[in-house]
């Protein structure tokens, strides 16, 4: 596992070089990120050209979660788990579904990364601090991110002296390499120029001023996890077609989510609401995921000819389940960044609107107030929140709870065969949703063969 004290260390850059330094190595890498977040494994799977899964113990238990990355792993010579936030840092202001709560789950040797910009002997009293905190840490050694060879040679010494961990090398900043941030985070990996150049270049000094034969040998040092893997994706070359949104407005998405979809049954057909003028022939079913529909909303509500589509068939009642950007794109209208108003799909009759900060941003259980074609009165199912745009009209399905401070309100919108809201659900954390999904889908898909 790669973690830090904090965000903002680095780790994605760091774990990107790792992978490809282990590309070239042949160790057949896989990626996975602890936590909610949508952008990194973006990074992961353009360095791999393979999926990259979130491990998160707020939307699994630890046998779960151990079952999700022995399954994934099968067939790889090496696992890179990034850490998020800082190495503790968990849900409220607990270790709860912390990196350190995944690296002990799994049993995984932690690289700590660590900034030692202004300071000296003091960075080896943080790093002294991270390691003894909580027992055991997992961490197994140390890497200087940011810093050059002669205050790496000033430091090695001062850390390994203090704590016993060894210091594994370093990495010089390298300008053009750093990934820009925005308003959610890192810019999605199709918007960074020469990507593949830059994690090249992270990957080549890596291999200069870093122990890449001792970082992979923590690696190997991991013990064998006894978890039972999940059942292989089944065949299903007749299921219904579910058209999933992916391009530059809608990215965001849990591997672990369509892997659901697929184990219900549905064959699943990428289409891009930005550009196509239609559905993916054959389509039964409609997932439109979360992004940055409000960078594209004139390119959206210019492409009347999908939006058309898209209204027609969830009207229709097509199955359709729309979260956080794909709910905004069904609205009447999405103001842009810069204050304008766009018509959208208008399936709803919301209105999209920027505001100043984070909106309902955590972890949340939603409850279902009454039965949905998903969810039945009473279910849960685990979801988060992540966005700093709002909507007129989030619907009041479900009741939303976010279990550190207590606060709750109502979310998602049902109608007919329509679920959606600004909460990213977790498929898995209520199996029967995919289910449901799945048998409205084939049921659709009979209608209209009839």
């Amino acid at each position: 596992m790669v973690a830090a004290p904090s965000s903002g260390s680095g780790k994605t850059t760091l774990a990107c070089g790792l992978l490809r330094a282990a590309q070239r190595r042949g160790l057949a890498p896989c990626a996975f990120k602890c936590g909610p977040d949508y952008i990194d494994p973006m990074f992961h799977r353009s360095v791999l050209g393979v999926p990259s899964r979130n491990l998160d113990l707020f939307f699994s238990s630890e046998e779960e979660v151990r079952s999700r990355l022995v399954s994934a792993a099968q067939g790889h010579g090496l696992a890179v788990l990034e850490g998020v936030m800082g190495f503790y840092d968990g849900q409220g202001n607990t270790d709860r579904a912390s990196s350190w709560r995944l690296a002990q789950a799994t049993r995984t040797p932690v690289l700590l990364a660590v900034r030692p910009q202004g300071t000296a002997l003091t960075l080896a009293a943080l790093v002294k601090g991270v390691q003894t905190f909580r027992t055991p840490s997992q961490i197994a050694g140390v890497l200087l991110n940011g810093c050059t060879q002669r205050l790496a040679e000033l430091l090695t010494p001062a850390i390994q002296g203090e704590t016993g961990l060894p210091v594994l090398g370093y990495l010089p900043q390298l300008p053009g390499c750093s990934i820009p941030s925005r308003h959610l985070g890192l810019f999605t990996p199709d918007e960074v120029e020469d990507l593949s150049a830059k994690v090249d270049r992270v990957a080549g000094q890596l291999a200069e001023t870093a122990n890449l034969d001792q970082i992979f040998a923590l690696a190997r040092s991991a013990p064998e996890l006894e978890a039972e893997p999940l059942p292989p994706l089944p065949d299903a070359p007749d299921g219904p077609l579910v058209a999933v949104a992916r391009d530059e407005a809608f990215c965001f998405y849990y591997e672990d989510n369509l892997d659901e979809l697929r184990r219900a049954g549905v064959r699943l057909a990428f289409f891009r609401p930005t550009r196509d003028r239609a559905l993916p022939e054959g389509t039964c079913g409609l997932y439109l995921g979360g992004g940055y529909p409000e960078l594209h909303a004139r390119a959206l509500s210019e492409n009347r000819a999908m939006g058309e589509a898209v209204r027609r068939a969830v009207l229709d009642g097509m199955p359709t389940l729309a979260e956080c950007g794909g709910f905004l794109y069904l609205q009447s209208t999405l103001e842009d960044g810069e204050g304008v108003s766009w018509p959208m799909a208008g399936v709803l009759d919301g209105a999209g609107f920027k505001t100043s900060r984070l909106q309902r941003f955590g972890y949340v259980t939603l409850t279902a107030q009454e039965d949905s074609p998903y969810l039945k009165q009473g279910e849960t199912v685990a979801a988060h929140e992540f966005h700093r745009w709002d909507c007129t009209r989030n619907g009041e399905l479900c009741r939303a709870r976010r279990l550190s401070g207590g606060e709750a309100w109502n979310c998602m919108v049902e109608q007919g065969n329509l679920l959606a809201g600004f909460p990213h659900l977790y498929f898995p954390s209520n199996p029967q949703f995919a289910v449901r999904f799945a048998a409205a889908c084939r049921q659709y898909q009979e209608r209209n063969a009839l």
